[in-house]
């Protein structure tokens, strides 16, 4: 039975990713703040961390960061971490802490759903949304 932490200060948030990720067998752990994640991993480590980038003083990144911190020396098993992202901009963010895979809001059923399985599964989900599309180049100038 997959057990899930979903971490966010905002109620819809966290509504928004219990709706898609409850079903049958599935035990889903709410946390409103990232000591309150970080308290629960070490407590019963779930499957998988899903959190919200921004969130009170110690958001996605720094749960993130400190759960990869407390793994390499052995405190906790790995834990999966799907980051939701408030912008494009943030996949840095998300790259740079650690996390397995990222949702850009708003938050989108399909994606979400894709994302968890895939985290479950063991391996990587990149959201795609929101890529800025290639700008061709500048002709060059005639005559030139």
């Amino acid at each position: 039975m997959p057990t899930f932490i979903v971490a966010s200060d905002a109620p819809s948030v966290r509504a928004d990713v219990i709706a898609v990720a409850a079903g049958p067998g599935v035990e889903i752990v709410e946390a409103t703040s990232g000591p309150d994640v970080l308290a629960r991993v070490d407590a019963d480590p779930p499957d998988l961390v899903v959190v919200d980038l921004q969130m009170g003083s110690m958001g996605g990144m720094a749960v993130c960061l400190e759960l990869r911190l407390e793994e390499s020396y052995g405190r906790i098993p790995h834990v999966p971490v799907l980051m939701l992202l408030d912008r494009r901009p943030d996949v840095f963010l998300a790259r740079r802490s650690g996390a397995e895979g990222w949702v850009v809001k708003p938050l989108d059923p399909i994606r979400l759903r894709r994302a968890v399985a895939a985290l479950l599964a063991g391996g990587t989900y990149y959201d795609e949304s929101y890529v800025p599309t290639s700008v061709p180049a500048e002709p060059a100038p005639v005559g030139a």
